[in-house]
C-alpha cells in the first residue's frame, strides 16, 4: 500500500476512534475513478455542501441568464396612482435597499409622482408554510422568514431577522419611494384598476449563485428553491429530486434532501453522491463555468487560508458546510504535477475544520 493510502486510512481511522462518522474520497476528473475513498457511499448529514446539489440543478433547469421580476401596479392616470401602489413578490431574493432605489427612479421616469392610497404587498406567489421540514431541531430559527416579496433579506439594520418583515418592506418602501420624491397620500383605496406599471428584474441567477456558494447564503438558496416549486418547498425539492433522478440517474435514496441550504438536519448525502454531482457539473459546457466559479478560491479573493499551506492558495475550489456536529467539504482541487481531481469529505460527530483541511493539504501535495 502507498504511504498517501496508509495516511488516508490512518486519518481517516483516526477520526472514527474519536466517534465521528466519515464517508470521504477523492476521485480522477477525467476518468471518474476512484484515488482513495473510505465508505464513500455512506450517507451522512452534509450541512451547507447541500447547497452544491440545489445550485447546479437550478443553473441547469432555469440557465445561468434566468432572472425574477417584482411587478409594480397602480391605476395610473395624469402622474398620479389612483388608490394603492402594489408590490407583487416575485421570489427575488436580491430585493435591497440600492435596487429599490433604482425602481423608484424608474418609476418616476414613468410619470408617477403621487399615489393617492397606500403601498401594499402582495405575498401570494408562495404558500404559507413558514419554514421547510427538517429545521425542528437545527439553527433554522436564525433565518429570517422567506417571503415572495422580502427586502434586504428580511433582516434588519443590526443583521438580525425582523420580527416583521413585511412591516420593515413596506416601511423601507415608503421611505425610499417618498425621498425620491413621489408622495404617498396613504388616503383609503377608492376605486381603482390597477394595471402593470413595471417589472423590475432581479440579477441574472449566475451572479446570485456565485452569491449563495461564496458566502454560503440560506436566505437566497432557500427563496429560489421555494420559487422554483411555484411557491412551495416540497415542490422544489421534488423538481431538484427528480432532475438528479433523470440526468445522473441518482434517485431520492442519493439526494436525500428536505431544504435546499442544508440547515436540515433531516438531509443525507454522501461523498460519492457530491463527487458525482460536481463531476457532471465540472464537465457541462453549458453551465459548468458558472458553477465552477461560483465556489470559494482558497487563498484567493477574501478568503484565508485554512491551514498554513500557502501550496493550496487558488489550488482549491470549494463549498464548505457547518452545523453542530457537522464538517463537510467538497469541490476540486489542483495536485502539483497539474491534474484536476474532484474530492468530497463529510464528518459527523466532534470533529474540527483541521480534520478535513489536514486531509486536503496531503491531498493536493
Amino acid at each position: 500500500m502507498a504511504l498517501s493510502a496508509q495516511e488516508f486510512r490512518a486519518w481517516a481511522r483516526g477520526l472514527e476512534a474519536r466517534g465521528i462518522a466519515v464517508s470521504a474520497g477523492i476521485w480522477d476528473m477525467g476518468t471518474g475513478k476512484a484515488i482513495e475513498r473510505h465508505h464513500d457511499e455512506r450517507a451522512l448529514v452534509p450541512a451547507s455542501t447541500t447547497k452544491v446539489v440545489t445550485t447546479y440543478a437550478l443553473l441547469k433547469a432555469l440557465k445561468p441568464d434566468f432572472t425574477l421580476e417584482t411587478e409594480v401596479w397602480g391605476d395610473l392616470k395624469d402622474r398620479v396612482v389612483h388608490g394603492d401602489l402594489i408590490f407583487k413578490g416575485g421570489g427575488d431574493p436580491t430585493f435591497t435597499s440600492e435596487r429599490i432605489w433604482m425602481l423608484a427612479q424608474a418609476l418616476k421616469k414613468q410619470g408617477v409622482q403621487r399615489v393617492t392610497g397606500t403601498l401594499r404587498l402582495d405575498q401570494t406567489a408562495f404558500d404559507p408554510q413558514r419554514e421547510p421540514q427538517g429545521w425542528e431541531n437545527t439553527s433554522g430559527d436564525t433565518l429570517p422568514v422567506v417571503l415572495p416579496l422580502s427586502v434586504n433579506f428580511n433582516r434588519d439594520d443590526a443583521g438580525h431577522p425582523a420580527p416583521d418583515p413585511e412591516r420593515q418592506s413596506r416601511e423601507t418602501l415608503l421611505r425610499i419611494l417618498t425621498e425620491t420624491g413621489i408622495v404617498i397620500d396613504g388616503k383609503p383605496g377608492g376605486l381603482s384598476q390597477p394595471r402593470k406599471l413595471l417589472g423590475w428584474a432581479s440579477p441574472p441567477l449566475r451572479a446570485m449563485v456565485i452569491d449563495i456558494n461564496k458566502w454560503s447564503n440560506n436566505f437566497m438558496i432557500e427563496m429560489l428553491v421555494r420559487q422554483f416549486g411555484a411557491g412551495s418547498w416540497p415542490r422544489g425539492v421534488q423538481r431538484i429530486q427528480e432532475f438528479y433522478r433523470t440526468a445522473f440517474d441518482l434517485g431520492p435514496e442519493a439526494i436525500r434532501i428536505t431544504d435546499g441550504s442544508g440547515l436540515s438536519k433531516d438531509n443525507r448525502l454522501s461523498a460519492r453522491t457530491l463527487s458525482i454531482v460536481l463531476r457532471g457539473a465540472y464537465h457541462d459546457f453549458e453551465v459548468g463555468p458558472e458553477f465552477v466559479s461560483s465556489l470559494k478560491i482558497i487563498g484567493g479573493e477574501p478568503w484565508r487560508l485554512k491551514v498554513k499551506d500557502a501550496n493550496l492558495t487558488r489550488r482549491v475550489r470549494v463549498k464548505t458546510g457547518h452545523l453542530d456536529q457537522v464538517t463537510s467539504l467538497c469541490g476540486y482541487l489542483q495536485t502539483l504535477d497539474g491534474h484536476v481531481r474532484v474530492f468530497a469529505i463529510l464528518l459527523n460527530g466532534p470533529c474540527r475544520d483541521e480534520d478535513v483541511w489536514d486531509q486536503i493539504s496531503r491531498w493536493a501535495n
